[in-house]
């Protein structure tokens, strides 16, 4: 599932982001949400989130609801 729309993502699940670094090259990074930080309904790039680990990134794929 794309990680466009808020609703579809809550802490606590797992998912892939695109860290701003890795915007050009596309490379993904898995973890587990610890926060939403986008606070409109959804974004043509993706939800910003903050994972467990601090890292910061837009959602791209959501593997568990």
């Amino acid at each position: 599932m794309e990680g466009r729309e808020r609703k579809n993502i809550k802490p606590g699940i797992e998912v892939d982001i695109v860290l701003k670094k890795d915007q050009r090259s596309g490379n993904l990074t898995r973890g587990i949400v610890k926060d939403v930080l986008t606070k409109s309904a959804s974004h043509t790039h993706g939800i910003k989130v903050r994972l467990a680990d601090g890292q910061v990134g837009r959602v791209k794929e959501i593997f568990n609801r």
